[in-house]
């Protein structure tokens, strides 16, 4: 999962790598049951007022604060049980989406101990401003 900032076009990534977090989510009873691990990542496509070639003012008004996209997927995650990956990771990246600087927003959700012989299960979603 990897965006790529584009100077031409005003954009910077700002992303989110390994968030761990506890939530119910999934299909199966023992998925009801109990909070699972879940590993999420998060990139933003976000507009960038200095592209192409300056820097802009040393404040964080200007750019998507990584700690809001931190504190909404925890808020998401708190709401309750989810059933599919994909609904979880889609709330997350629409409530990216609701900063209007961000353009799109691509959001992994994955599962570590759903499988003994696979590192992780999960999905990755992608979704952009109209």
């Amino acid at each position: 999962m990897t965006m790529t900032p584009d100077a031409a076009a005003g954009l910077r990534v700002v992303f989110v790598r390994g968030l761990e977090l506890r939530a119910l989510l999934g299909v199966h009873p023992h998925e009801k049951a109990a909070p699972q691990r879940v590993v999420v990542g998060v990139e933003l496509a976000v507009r960038d007022e200095a592209a192409p070639s300056g820097a802009g003012e040393d404040d964080l008004q200007r750019t998507v604060d990584y700690g809001s996209v931190v504190a909404a997927a925890r808020s998401i995650v708190a709401e309750g049980h989810t059933l599919l990956v994909e609904t979880l990771a889609e709330k997350i990246a629409l409530a990216a989406l609701a900063d209007r600087r961000v353009v799109r927003a691509r959001v992994s959700v994955e599962k570590p101990d759903a499988f003994p012989e696979a590192a992780a299960v999960g999905v990755t979603v992608e979704r952009v401003r109209d």
